[in-house]
């Protein structure tokens, strides 16, 4: 973050308390640039989000539908590297009919964004079932223990080669900076031959996609549950966008951090066997209108690998009531900061409205590389 703000073009930072070292700006990292974009502190996974679907059933049906919930789970999306659909397979969304020759870049894209549409990836990225647990009236849904299903992924493949392409035309257009610096290097929005006007327009399609995996994996949970939605919420959580702050429009770079204005709803999930909450932003300034992701990592993927077993992740999910259809060590519950402090530490930035505790939750395989 020092190095961030570092930056010539820097005009505001936070660092969230979920925050841990990640490329060029840390994971949990918020900045804010004076007319440049900065691909690396948007991140590899472009658009990452988070998307909350609650249903009009009680939570205490949950037991009773556990085979028929978790067969739901296994075939409403896809997990791992590189996973795609097969041709006969492969679902339809109106993201499929923009316009993806926005770039050079994008155009190239098309066929592996069809194909992987509707996939979730690797690394931390899941979809669970769980009780929901709402505690304030919203115009459609009032309080009560409900069952629902979230999902976190991103972009997938063309988000990442979106981020490769662009983080390294920007460091090719600033070589004065020094090492530690090449991943915060910027693409000017007037200047640059148009470079950062590009990766804007790049990104904000991979926001779309992102939006639409999530969108397409919900609807075909919702067809197969075969019952009414009562409230569904989602947030990009690696993204830019054009904002005002202390009366200039500034680009507000969230990576790894959830937008947090007055009154915004956003969800923050915490691990496989803590829970993940519902809540409102309260627009603080010193945050730039944000909030942490999630609770954070404690421990990297490696050491995770080198000091924790199968045998580990399966206690730790029977303790807590959890059953995990597939998922990689590197994601134990040891791994993950607790969500309760990441919560109260930042009370000043967000409100609780509901909590979700997950009960049967389904990742990448074991032994996957991560791709987040």
């Amino acid at each position: 973050m020092r190095d961030a703000c570092s930056l010539p073009v820097t005009a505001a930072a936070a660092l969230m308390p979920d925050a841990h070292v990640g490329y060029g700006l840390p994971i949990g990292g918020v900045l804010a640039t004076h007319n440049a974009v900065i691909p690396y502190a948007v991140g590899v996974d472009i658009a990452c989000r988070v998307m909350l679907t609650v249903f009009d059933l009680d939570a205490s049906r949950i037991p009773g539908m556990r085979d028929k919930l978790k067969k739901i789970l296994e075939s409403a999306t896809l997990f791992g590297v590189g996973k795609e659909w097969r041709p006969g397979d492969r679902p339809d969304h109106p993201v499929m009919e923009e316009d993806w020759s926005v770039t050079p870049v994008t155009a190239a894209l098309k066929d592996l964004a069809h194909r992987q549409l509707g996939t979730s990836g690797s690394g931390n990225h899941f979809v669970e079932w769980g009780e929901f647990q709402l505690n304030e009236s919203t115009a459609a849904c009032k309080p009560g223990n409900y069952l629902a299903v979230v999902s976190h992924s991103g972009s997938r493949g063309p988000g990442a080669k979106v981020c490769a392409h662009y983080s390294r035309l920007a460091e090719d257009l600033h070589p004065e900076l020094e090492k530690s610096l090449r991943h915060l290097a910027w693409l000017s929005m007037d200047a640059d031959q148009g470079a950062g006007e590009e990766y804007f327009a790049a990104m904000e399609l991979m926001g779309r996609f992102a939006s639409a995996n999530h969108h397409i994996i919900h609807a075909k949970i919702a067809r197969a549950l075969n019952q009414k939605v009562a409230l569904q919420i989602e947030n990009h959580h690696n993204f830019a966008w054009k904002e005002t702050h202390n009366g200039r429009e500034v680009i507000v770079h969230r990576k790894g951090a959830t937008p947090a204005a007055a009154g915004q709803l956003g969800y923050i999930p915490g691990s496989m066997t803590a829970p993940g909450y519902l809540v409102a932003g309260k627009g603080e300034p010193a945050s730039l209108n944000s909030a942490s992701h999630g609770a954070g990592r404690l421990m990297s993927r490696s050491a995770a690998r080198r000091s924790l077993t199968r045998s580990d992740l399966r206690r730790a999910a029977s303790e807590a009531g959890v059953e995990v259809l597939s998922a990689g060590i590197d994601e134990s519950p040891h791994v993950y900061k607790d969500i309760e402090q990441v919560l109260e530490a930042q009370a000043d930035l967000v409100r609780r409205l509901g909590r979700f505790t997950p009960r049967i939750v389904k990742m990448a395989p074991d032994g996957e590389r991560a791709e987040d």
